[in-house]
């Protein structure tokens, strides 16, 4: 018998008993009063009222099981959760052991119940048992993820909102929400883990150089272009030493031991220089723990306005990574009030500006750093940049096509800037000009051709233009050769081969990236890309399709 056919013989079966019961009654109490009234005839013989034939009900086991879950459903309804629950524990029992569908669903409505109720260990033990049953069940996967996050079972949370993800082909905006949500908690909270025991890496030589081109008034650089290029006539200290390794990009592992000894010599000359020497490769190495001792330290000591804004700089950009954008807005803060005329302070501030998303504030400290250095070119592009992502972002035509026009301008000034044509190239991309944008690319790589970053974007760039992930892919591997820790193009080929469905290879790229990875947001940023592979592989597996759906 069919749910529908037995809902129908239920609501008559009740109505066609009580008329029974009622008519008998009825007919009785007539009988009485006819008695009361009036003799009975005695040559008539009285006949019994006639019952309609009982037609007798049989209730199958899954009838059984239905009903019961009806019941339930009734109570759920009426926010009686607990009777619910034992509504669909008798629907299991009652439910024949074949009917894997019906059982997978009373296991979900008992699974929601127990949610309503915060009984999350519950939830999460019903949606198992329903999804041991049927593996694609979307609603059991989306409430096991819900009470995975609750309890900070997130691994398997991601697992479960991926795979509804997948069976909603990627078009759910809250399930979507929910993934991205899970995902950027996974990776702080691993990367605050893998933090706390990294081992500082070396990064390559062309790291190091991009660095310091950051800065137009380094004291560092000024003292490494002081020393003389002819062989000293008796040995160096080991400070200036250290700036000889600097001119020269030789063995940069040496830096930290030799300024190290510098500092453990009484009464060196160089003390204050040299600490922030050794703070500064330890920041270049993301040894922040040290560097941001040694920079506490110098700023407690009394030295020259130059040193002071320098390390205050170089503090405010660690504090952004370690204690939040206030504190770090506060040093570049005291920076200028020690050496206002310090075009780097309102440079690394308009930096700071643009990653947190303050790009009015940006185009105010670019613009105040350029009048100050007028010849410093990657400040001028910089500038250019920012005020054309200002135009971009206020949506403003006229703003757009000044600051384009700026660019133009600029980079005639500044021909040899290769970050200046990198930077044009993306607003370019921005604006879909693909061709173009490859153009200025090339520049760049024409320049700088030992910046692996520059083939990373043209890479993207073929990915964006002609979706080429082959030219793509080949442009970063040329990258990776040029400099084989450019976290930037480790990291864009793990996120192509996660395009292609190579997850095993994309999560081997991912975690190559972590190595190498110098600060806990960046770090934080990989974990999310990798757990998001990893998960989406095991879904995969899981339901037998490829990995790339």
């Amino acid at each position: 018998m069919s749910t529908k056919i037995l809902a129908g013989a239920l609501d008559e079966w009740p109505r066609w008993k009580i008329a029974v019961t009622v008519g008998a009654a009825a007919t009785i109490g007539a009988v009485g009063i006819w008695y009361a009234t009036r003799e009975r005839p005695k040559t008539a013989k009285q006949k019994p009222p006639q019952k309609p034939p009982q037609i007798p009900v049989s209730l199958t086991p899954l009838d059984k099981a239905m009903t019961e879950k009806a019941t339930g459903n009734s109570h759920f309804k009426g926010g009686r959760y607990q009777e619910a629950i034992d509504c669909y524990k008798q629907a299991i029992d009652l439910c024949p052991i074949e009917k894997k569908s019906e059982i997978s669903t009373f296991y979900q409505n008992k699974a929601a119940a127990h949610e309503q109720l915060k009984q999350w260990s519950d939830v999460i033990d019903d949606c198992t048992k329903a999804l041991d049953l049927n593996m694609k069940y979307s609603k059991a996967l989306q409430r096991r993820a819900r009470a995975c996050e609750v309890t900070s079972d997130l691994m398997q949370c991601l697992e479960d909102i991926t795979a509804v993800c997948i069976l909603e082909s990627f078009a759910n905006p809250t399930s979507l929400t929910m993934a991205e949500r899970v995902l950027k908690r996974l990776g702080k909270e691993k990367a605050a883990e893998a933090i706390k025991n990294r081992t500082p890496v070396a990064p390559s030589p062309q790291y190091i150089t991009t660095y310091f081109s950051t800065f137009c008034n380094d004291p560092i650089m000024e003292a490494v272009h002081e020393l003389s290029d002819k062989e000293q006539p008796e040995p160096l200290c080991p400070f200036k030493q250290a700036l000889v390794v600097l001119r020269d990009s030789k063995d940069y592992n040496t830096v930290i031991p030799l300024v190290t000894e510098e500092l453990e010599t009484l009464d060196s000359e160089n003390h204050n220089l040299a600490l922030l020497l050794r703070a500064t490769f330890r920041i270049i190495y993301g040894d922040h723990e040290n560097a941001l001792k040694d920079l506490n330290d110098l700023l407690n000591t009394n030295t020259n306005k130059r040193i002071r804004s320098n390390a205050l700089i170089k503090r405010g950009s660690l504090r952004l990574q370690l204690e939040g954008q206030t504190d770090a807005l506060d040093d570049l803060a005291s920076a200028i009030r020690d050496d206002p005329e310090n075009s780097d302070i309102y440079h690394h501030r308009g930096q700071l500006n643009l990653l947190i998303d303050h790009v009015e504030e940006a185009v105010k400290d670019f613009q105040i750093s350029t009048t100050l250095s007028p010849n410093f070119a990657i400040a001028q592009v910089q500038k250019c940049y920012t005020e054309y992502r200002y135009a971009f972002m206020t949506r403003s035509p006229m703003q757009l096509q000044s600051s384009m026009q700026e660019f133009e301008e600029t980079l005639k000034r500044f021909p040899t800037c290769a970050e200046g044509y990198a930077l044009y190239g993306q607003a370019l991309c921005d604006q879909q000009q693909f061709e173009l944008a490859d153009e200025n690319f090339k520049k760049a790589i024409e320049n700088e051709p030992t910046n692996a970053n520059i083939y990373v974007h043209r890479g993207l760039l073929a990915l964006q233009w002609k979706s080429d992930s082959e030219a793509s892919a080949d442009l970063i591997m040329q990258a990776l050769k040029i400099d084989d820790k450019c976290e930037f193009a480790i990291e864009t080929l793990g996120t192509i081969e996660v395009q292609r469905g190579n997850l095993t290879d994309a999560i081997m790229l991912f975690e190559k990236a972590i190595e190498l990875a110098k600060t806990e947001v960046e770090m934080s940023h990989l974990f999310s890309l990798r757990d998001a592979a990893v998960a989406q592989s095991r879904v995969a597996e899981k339901f037998g399709i490829p990995a790339s759906m």
